[in-house]
C-alpha cells in the first residue's frame, strides 16, 4: 500500500470517535445517528449494507448548504467528487470523481461525459444543463468508481443519481421564499394534492435569481457571474392496484447565466494601458474594460413515464421511459480583460457566442427479485442522442490610438448575428444498447457471506458531421462504434452486526467520439478504467458512531486527451484543438474515509477526508510531426480534500433552533490538459442557523425562519488560472461571500 494512504488510514482510525458521515440528515433530534436509505443497487437498501462507496446528501443536508443545483456542491462538500464549471456557460458542469470522469473539454457534441447523472433514473446525455435549479430532492446519492452494471451509460468514474420525491396523495403545501445579498431572491412551492381516485398530483415550481458579482462598465449591458434559474414539474401517479404504480413526470426550466469574470492578474507584455493599472491579483469587484454581454440561456424540457409492477412478492418489473429537450446558448465576454492586446485603433474583445441543441430518448426494462438465497436486478437499455452545435466569435470593440481609451466596434454592433460569420456547426449522433445483470447470493448456511457478481454489455453506435470549419462549409465526418463487456464481482462478509467488509473488482468506459473543435474530426477511442476497491463499514457505541472507509486502486488506460493549437482567421482567434487516446495507462489510488459521531442528545459531527494519489498519462500531440508524446497531468484530482461539519438542535418547548456549519479543504489540482498549470488551495465555510417547527395554528401550518450564508470568510482562490507570454496570468476566483434569509412555510403532512 502507497505510504501515503497508510498513514491517512492510520491517522483516520486514531479519530473515528471525533466524527461524523456527512450523508446523512443533518442533527437528528436524538442520541442516535439516522438510518440512511439508499437505491444504489436498484432496491432500497440501508447504506451501511451496501457493499459499495456510496456519498449520500439528504435534502436537509442540501438545504443547510443553501444548494440550489449541482454546481452547488463545487465547493467540495463531497470531497473525492469534482465540479467545475464551464468558465463561459456555468450551467454546463465538468465532472470527475477520484480524478476520474472529467475532462478539460467536454463541451462538445460528440464527446461524452466520464460520470453519468441520473434524475430518477434517466441518463443526462449532455454536460449542458446540469446546473439547472434541483426541484423536490429526497436525495442525492454519489457512486464512487465504475457502475456499468447497474447504470446506463459513461459510468467509468461514477454516478449521480438524484432521486426526487414522489406524489403522497395527501394535502401538502410546502413554500419558501428569501432574500439575498447581489440582489438575490428566490421562491419555491412543492404542493401535493389529495389523492383523486387512483390518482395522485404534485407540483413542484421554482425561481431563484442573484445578479452579478463582478461588475460590467459597458453601459446598459449584463454584470459577470449572474443567474436566473426558473422551474415546474408536474407529477401524477396513477395506482389502480396494490401492485402497480404509473408515474408521468413533465419538467420544463429556464436556466439564464452570464459567464464568470476571467480577471487580469499580471499583465503582459501586449496589454494596455488600462489593464496594466487594473491588474490585480486580489479578487475585483468590476472588470477593467467592458463589453457587450447577454444572458446566456439554457432551456431543458422532458417528458418521464414509470411503471412498477410488483408481480409477486418476490418479483418486481419495471420500465423507465425518458424523452428530452435541451437548447443551451452562449455569449461569453468574460475573458475580456485577459485576452484582449493591445493595438491601435483596431477590433478587440473576442466575443464566444455558440449554441448547442440536443434532444435524446432512453427506454430501460429492469427485473427485480429475489429468492431465498439471491437477490438478483437484470434488464436492457436503449439511448439515442442527436446533438448538434455552433459557434461565432466576432469582435466587438475598438482601442483608442494610446490604449487608454476604448470604444463600441462600429462594425458588429448592435450585433446583428445574420452578419457574423458561423465558425464551426457540427451534428453528431448515438445510439446505445445496453444488457445488463447482477446477482447476490446468500448461502443459508453462511449468512454472513454476500457474493456479488454482474456485468453489462454495451454497443455503442456513434456518427458525426462537422459541416462549417473556420467559416466555410466542410465534409468532414466519422463513422465508428464500440462493443465490450463490462463485469463486477463483489464478496462481502458481516464481521459482526453492523459491521460490513467488503471487496469489489469492475470496469467502465467512456465510449468515443470526436472533437467539434478538430481541424481533422478524425475519431478517438473509447477510454477504459479497471478499479479494485477494499471497504469496511461500521457503526457501533449504540449506533451514535461510524465509520466507514475505502481504499481505491483503479487503472486508467486510452485516457482521451485534449490538445490545442494557435490560429487566427479573420483576425480573431480561434479555439482549435484535437484529441487523441492516450499511449500511457496509469494508476488513480486513494483512501475515503467516511466516520460519524452523535456524542449528545441532537449534536452531530461530521467529517469526511479523501486522499488520491494519480498518475501523469502520455499522448501523441497531433500538432508535432511524428510520434512525439506530451505528458499529462491529471484532472480534477486534488491529492488531500476533506469536509468537517457541526449540526446541533436546541429544544425550545414547540419549537427548536437548529444550528450548521460546514467547512470544506482541498489541494489545489489542474483543469486543463492544454496548459498545466495549478489552481489554488481552498477552504470555504458555509452556515445556516434556523428556528424551526414554529406552529401556526390558526392556518394549520407551521414556520421556519433561517439566515444563512455561503463562503462565510470570503476566502478567495483560483479555481481556473492560465498563464500566457504574451496576454499575461489570468484566472477564475470563486465566488465571493453571499448571504441572505428564507422565511419556509409547511401545510399539511410535515414532509
Amino acid at each position: 500500500m502507497n505510504t501515503a494512504i497508510a498513514r491517512a488510514v492510520t491517522l483516520a482510525l486514531l479519530s473515528a470517535t471525533s466524527a461524523t458521515a456527512y450523508a446523512q440528515t443533518a442533527a437528528p433530534a436524538s442520541s442516535a445517528l439516522e438510518e440512511i436509505v439508499v437505491s444504489a443497487q436498484k432496491r432500497e437498501t440501508n447504506l451501511q449494507d451496501t457493499p459499495i462507496s456510496v456519498a449520500v446528501l439528504s435534502a436537509e443536508a442540501l438545504s443547510n448548504r443553501q444548494a440550489i443545483s449541482l454546481g452547488s456542491l463545487a465547493d467540495g462538500s463531497i470531497p473525492s467528487l469534482r465540479i467545475a464549471p464551464f468558465a463561459t456557460r456555468s450551467s454546463a458542469l465538468n465532472i470527475g470523481i477520484r480524478g476520474i470522469g472529467a475532462s478539460g473539454d467536454a463541451n462538445q457534441p460528440a464527446r461524452d461525459a466520464g460520470v453519468g447523472v441520473y434524475v430518477d433514473g434517466v441518463f443526462l446525455g449532455r454536460a449542458q444543463g446540469l446546473g439547472t435549479a434541483l426541484y423536490d430532492v429526497e436525495r442525492i446519492e454519489v457512486l464512487k468508481g465504475p457502475q456499468g452494471t447497474l447504470f446506463g451509460r459513461n459510468t467509468e468514474g461514477g454516478a449521480i443519481s438524484v432521486v426526487t420525491k414522489a406524489p403522497s396523495g395527501q394535502f401538502r403545501l410546502d413554500t419558501r421564499v428569501g432574500l439575498g445579498n447581489f440582489g438575490g431572491y428566490n421562491g419555491v412551492m412543492h404542493l401535493d394534492l389529495p389523492k383523486t381516485g387512483d390518482f395522485s398530483f404534485k407540483i413542484d415550481a421554482l425561481v431563484n435569481r442573484r445578479n452579478g458579482t463582478t461588475d460590467n462598465p459597458a453601459v446598459g449591458e449584463s454584470d459577470f457571474n449572474s443567474w436566473n434559474k426558473q422551474g415546474v414539474r408536474a407529477t401524477a401517479l396513477w395506482q389502480p392496484s396494490d401492485s402497480l404504480d404509473v408515474t408521468y413526470a413533465y419538467d420544463n426550466a429556464s436556466d439564464a447565466t452570464t459567464p464568470y469574470h476571467a480577471q487580469l492578474l499580471i499583465a503582459g507584455p501586449f496589454a494596455s494601458v488600462l489593464q496594466v493599472a487594473g491588474a490585480s491579483t486580489t479578487r475585483r469587484d468590476s472588470s477593467i474594460l467592458g463589453g457587450e454581454q447577454e444572458e446566456s440561456v439554457g432551456k431543458t424540457s422532458g417528458h418521464l413515464l414509470v411503471a412498477d409492477w410488483q408481480v409477486s412478492d418476490s418479483l418486481k418489473i419495471k420500465s423507465i421511459s425518458s424523452y428530452r429537450d435541451l437548447e443551451q446558448g452562449q455569449f461569453d465576454q468574460g475573458f475580456i480583460d485577459s485576452i484582449s492586446t493591445f493595438a491601435a485603433n483596431k477590433p478587440f474583445a473576442r466575443y464566444s457566442l455558440a449554441q448547442v441543441k440536443q434532444h435524446q430518448y432512453s427506454e430501460e426494462v429492469q427485473i427485480i427479485g429475489n429468492t431465498a438465497e439471491l437477490q438478483y436486478v437484470g434488464g436492457a437499455f436503449y439511448y439515442h442522442e442527436s446533438a448538434g452545435d455552433d459557434a461565432q466569435t466576432p469582435l466587438t470593440n475598438l482601442w483608442g490610438a494610446t490604449g487608454t481609451v476604448y470604444s463600441t466596434n462600429p462594425a458588429t454592433t448592435p450585433l446583428d448575428l445574420t452578419k457574423v460569420t458561423i465558425d464551426r456547426a457540427s451534428r453528431a449522433w448515438t445510439d446505445s444498447i445496453g444488457v445488463f445483470g447482477q446477482a447476490t447470493w446468500t448461502p443459508a448456511s453462511i449468512k454472513r457471506l454476500h457474493v456479488t457478481a454482474g456485468g453489462r454489455y454495451t454497443k455503442d453506435d456513434k456518427s458525426g458531421s462537422l459541416f462549417t470549419l473556420n467559416g466555410v462549409a466542410s465534409t468532414l465526418a466519422f463513422d465508428d462504434s464500440w462493443s465490450r463487456f463490462d463485469p463486477m464481482v463483489t464478496v462481502a462478509w458481516d464481521l459482526r452486526d453492523a459491521m460490513l467488509a467488503y471487496a469489489k473488482w469492475s470496469t467502465g468506459f467512456k465510449a468515443g467520439g470526436a472533437n467539434s473543435r478538430s481541424l481533422s474530426y478524425r475519431a478517438f477511442g473509447p477510454e477504459e478504467v479497471k478499479a479494485f476497491e477494499l471497504g469496511l463499514k461500521s457503526q457501533f457505541w449504540d449506533n451514535r458512531a461510524r465509520f466507514n472507509i475505502a481504499l481505491f486502486d483503479a487503472e486508467i488506460a486510452n485516457k482521451q486527451m485534449d490538445f490545442f493549437y494557435p490560429l487566427t482567421v479573420g483576425g480573431s482567434p480561434r479555439t482549435v484543438s484535437d484529441t487523441t487516446n492516450a499511449s500511457t495507462s496509469g494508476k488513480s489510488r486513494g483512501a475515503e474515509i467516511e466516520v460519524a459521531l452523535a456524542p449528545v442528545t441532537n449534536l452531530t459531527l461530521s467529517l469526511n477526508y479523501t486522499l488520491t494519489d494519480i498518475d501523469a498519462l502520455s499522448a501523441p500531440n497531433p500538432y508535432i510531426t511524428g510520434t512525439a508524446l506530451t505528458k499529462v497531468l491529471p484532472l480534477f484530482a486534488p491529492k488531500n480534500a476533506g469536509s468537517l461539519a457541526i449540526d446541533y438542535v436546541v429544544p425550545m418547548g414547540v419549537a427548536a433552533i437548529k444550528f450548521h456549519v460546514d467547512g470544506n479543504w482541498s489541494d489545489g489540482y489542474y483543469t486543463s490538459e492544454v496548459e498545466q498549470t495549478l489552481v489554488d488551495k481552498s477552504k470555504v465555510v458555509n452556515a445556516r442557523l434556523s428556528l424551526v417547527d414554529l406552529p401556526l395554528p390558526s392556518m394549520g401550518a407551521s414556520a421556519e425562519l433561517s439566515l444563512w450564508a455561503r463562503n462565510v470568510l470570503d476566502e478567495q482562490h483560483l479555481f481556473y488560472k492560465s498563464v500566457n507570454s504574451s496576454l499575461g496570468t489570468y484566472g477564475i476566483f470563486n465566488d465571493p461571500r453571499t448571504y441572505g434569509i428564507e422565511a419556509r412555510v409547511r401545510f399539511g403532512v410535515s414532509p
